[in-house]
This record gives C-alpha cells, sequence and structure tokens, in this order.
C-alpha cells in the first residue's frame, strides 16, 4: 500500500501542475480581452478627444475644424503633435517596442532563476495593479492611461514568458501539446466569461445610477483584480524546479539572453526554410494581432455602433474561436496545415475587405465580421505553431520558440503603425482597415513559397504523411 501511495503522489502532484498551469492563461485573458481590445482602445480615444477639443476651444474654436476629429482635434505629446483618434495606434506600436526590448532580459532571468514562481507572481501581480489603476484615468488626463498601459503591457509579456517557461519542466514531450492546447481553450474561455461579467457591468449602468465612464472604470478596476485572484491558483498549484547549472548569475544575465538570441539566429543560417516560413508569420500574424486590437475602435470611430454592440461583437469572436479551431484542426488533417493556412488566409482577406464595406450603423453587418473573424482567429496562429514546430532541429526547441516569440513581437507595432499613418493621412479608417489586407496578402504569398515537406525533412525531421 505503502508502494502505491509513493507512486500516486507524485502523480497528483503532476497533475495538480497542470491545473494550476492553465489557470494563468485563464486569469490573464482579462487584460487582452476587456481591457486591450474593448474598453480601453474606445475609452482612452474618447479621454484624448475631449483633451484635443478643450484645447481648441481654449483658443476661441467653437469646435475642430470641419468636424472631423481624427483628422483635426490633435493632442501632442513631448512636443509631437498627432490627431486624437490616432493615439491607440502609436501607443500600441510603442507599447510592443518596449516589450521586445525587455523581454530577452526576462526570458535570460528566468531560465536562471531558482524561484519562477516569485517572477510569476511580481509581474502578474503588478500588471493587475496597473490594471487597475486605470480606473483613475478620466477627465482628459490621457497621459496617466498611456503610462499605465505601457507598465501593464510590458508586465503582461514578461509574466507571459516566465509562464511558457514552466511548460518543458511539468509535462514531457507527449504532454505539451495536450497541456497547451488545453490552456489556450480555457483562456478564450476566460476571456469570454469576465467579457460577459463586463457587459453586464457597462449595460446597466443607468439602472444603477452610474455614468459610463464610471462603468468603464469599473471595468479596470475588475479587471485587475480579476487578474491578481486567478494568479493565487498557479502559483498555488506549480512547484519549484531545479534551475539549470548555468554560469551567469546576477547582472550577467541581462546580457546572457541577447547572447543566446545572436547564437540561435546564427545557428538558423543551416534551416533557411524554417527562417523562410518564420517570416511569413511573422507577417501575418501582425495582421492578425492589428485586427483584434483595432476592430473596436473601426466600429466605434467610422460605423458608430453603441459601445454595447461592440462587446457583444467581442463576445462572438471569443466563442466562435473554439468552432474555428475545431473546423481548423479537422482541415488539417484532410489537407494538411500548410494548404489550411494559406485558405485561412484567405478567408481573412475577404473578412477585411467584407469590413470596409459594412454600412454606419450596421450592427448585424458587423456581426457577420465578427463571426467571420471568429472562425479563423485561432486556428490560424495554432497551425503555424503547429507547423513551426515540425521545422526545427530536434534538441532546439526551446531556443527556436524563443526566436519565434520575439520575432512575432518584433514585427507586431507595424500593423498598428500602419493603421494609425493611413488613418491620419485619409481622415478615415475605412482605407486603414482594408490597408491591413497587404499583411495578409505578402503573408500567404509568402507561405505559398516555403516548401514545408523539404523544410522538415532539412531540419532532421520526419514530415507527416499530409502536409
Amino acid at each position: 500500500m505503502s508502494v502505491l501511495g509513493d507512486e500516486a503522489a507524485p502523480e497528483a502532484a503532476r497533475r495538480r501542475e497542470h491545473r494550476g498551469w492553465c489557470w494563468y492563461d485563464w486569469a490573464n485573458s482579462v487584460f487582452p480581452t476587456s481591457v486591450t481590445t474593448v474598453f480601453l482602445s474606445l475609452y482612452l480615444t474618447t479621454v484624448a478627444t475631449r483633451a484635443a477639443e478643450a484645447d481648441v476651444a481654449r483658443n476661441g474654436i467653437d469646435a475642430c475644424p470641419g468636424g472631423n476629429a481624427l483628422r483635426q482635434c490633435d493632442i501632442s505629446l513631448f512636443g509631437w503633435a498627432f490627431p486624437a483618434g490616432s493615439l491607440w495606434g502609436y501607443l500600441l506600436s510603442a507599447a510592443t517596442v518596449v516589450q521586445v526590448l525587455v523581454l530577452p532580459i526576462t526570458g535570460a532571468i528566468a531560465d536562471r532563476t531558482r524561484n519562477k514562481r516569485a517572477m510569476l507572481a511580481v509581474f502578474a501581480f503588478s500588471g493587475a495593479a496597473a490594471t487597475s489603476l486605470l480606473a483613475l484615468v478620466g477627465g482628459r488626463n490621457w497621459q496617466l492611461g498611456v503610462v499605465l498601459f505601457i507598465a501593464a503591457n510590458i508586465c503582461f509579456g514578461a509574466a507571459v514568458v516566465v509562464y511558457y517557461s514552466f511548460l518543458p519542466e511539468i509535462a514531457g514531450p507527449d504532454e505539451r501539446d495536450r497541456l497547451s492546447s488545453r490552456g489556450w481553450a480555457f483562456g478564450y474561455l476566460g476571456g469570454g466569461v469576465a467579457l460577459g461579467l463586463h457587459l453586464l457591468i457597462y449595460l446597466g449602468h443607468d439602472a444603477v445610477g452610474i455614468s459610463a465612464d464610471t462603468a468603464v472604470r469599473m471595468v479596470f478596476a475588475s479587471s485587475g483584480l480579476w487578474w491578481a485572484a486567478f494568479t493565487v491558483l498557479p502559483l498555488t498549484g506549480l512547484r519549484e524546479h531545479t534551475a539549470a547549472e548555468l554560469p551567469e548569475r546576477g547582472t550577467s544575465t541581462v546580457t546572457a539572453g541577447f547572447r543566446q538570441l545572436l547564437s540561435t539566429l546564427r545557428q538558423a543560417r543551416h534551416v533557411p526554410l524554417t527562417l523562410g516560413f518564420l517570416g511569413a508569420y511573422m507577417v501575418f500574424t501582425d495582421g492578425i494581432n492589428t485586427v483584434t486590437k483595432v476592430a473596436a475602435q473601426y466600429g466605434s470611430v467610422e460605423l458608430g455602433l453603441p459601445q454595447e454592440s461592440l462587446i457583444v461583437t467581442i463576445l462572438i469572436v471569443q466563442f466562435i474561436a473554439f468552432v474555428g479551431g475545431v473546423l481548423h484542426g479537422a482541415l488539417a488533417r484532410r489537407v494538411g496545415a500548410k494548404t489550411t493556412i494559406m485558405v485561412s488566409l484567405l478567408v481573412w482577406i475577404l473578412v477585411l475587405g467584407g469590413a470596409y464595406f459594412v454600412q454606419a450603423g450596421q450592427t448585424l453587418q458587423f456581426y457577420g465580421v465578427a463571426i467571420g473573424i471568429g472562425l479563423v482567429l485561432g486556428g490560424t496562429n495554432a497551425l503555424s505553431r503547429s507547423l513551426f514546430s515540425q521545422m526545427v532541429p530536434a534538441g532546439k526547441e526551446a531556443e527556436y520558440f524563443s526566436l519565434y516569440e520575439i520575432g512575432e513581437r518584433s514585427t507586431s507595432w507595424l500593423g498598428p503603425l500602419v493603421f494609425a499613418v493611413v488613418g491620419q493621412v485619409t481622415g478615415s479608417l475605412r482605407p486603414a482597415i482594408l490597408s491591413l489586407v497587404a499583411f495578409f496578402v505578402v503573408g500567404l504569398v509568402l507561405v505559398s513559397l516555403v516548401p514545408v515537406r523539404r523544410a522538415i525533412e532539412s531540419a532532421g525531421n520526419t514530415a507527416p504523411e499530409v502536409l
């Protein structure tokens, strides 16, 4: 009996770690969903526009010249003037660039630390605190929102790096795909549930006698509390694991991450086809990330849709994404991952074309676009990760996926920048949303040029029968 008990105890601890690990996906999903995608983009644009209009009024003008807030109502930062409607695009770009500089340092420290749980706790709780403090943004102090969002975004990305680093420690090679997929699905579910609750808060603000602004600020405060509260579960379930015996300690770990990245880049020259696919992925995933981040702003500013409709739109995307993931997996088993990715990119092009022609105020048309986005949102990236993993030389998975993550973030500033610049130049977000088609067209062409079977075999792996 004691032998059975000894065998059962490690297995129970392993399952507890798996459950705890998945809970962090649930915990942090509130930030990209409720905060970044839905409420902050619209709220911060509104606050910045108020500030711009106040500046115009101080100059003795009744309204923005021409009545076009996107083109004429400017705000300024460090002496640089730009339209209030372009703030969100520029902010996304700046926050992402800062993340790219920080994440390699975070990864280097995480690889060498003996207390990853403490690192996860520091980054997660700090990000949650910055998110809750967004409730202080009001009136015309959009600058505070900029600072807090950048801080929260840095902490979000750094915590994710530490969170991912637990995976090879708690799961064997045959378990990782299933555990990672479970966490991804749990994250979408958590984001949907949190957003549903926030929808109730926002839609019910009149019933409880509070303003719409106050309701949004309550969403920010509760989002931080959600993130922090559910982070306790992975911190409880995960255990400490022995760190690798590496020579770097203390401040030397800061440069170690960059040295390791350069070493991986030099070695990657021997698998150019793998790098070719990575380049294609970096292009179209930038388009995907940008669409999800600016969709709410497009619906509000260009189409004039009420915020409750935009929240319902995001809910549609969250839950349809489950269906889309299943359909992508089924199609990949029949025609292969590469062909499925190409079909998915074609659907993205059609969806953005449809978004361009959505008529102002037509909520149902916008919901149709949301269904299209949901069908291809999760599946495109999931199959890209799966296909890339087959092109990675055996024993180098962690190094190449580090390159994969940093590569994705290093280009994800370009889409928001293009969106903001086109919107500023044209004075309309319709051509801005249509400009994002270029990312999917270029990505589709690049993917089609990669001989994936040869890429897999060149990396020393056995190619699956269906590609």
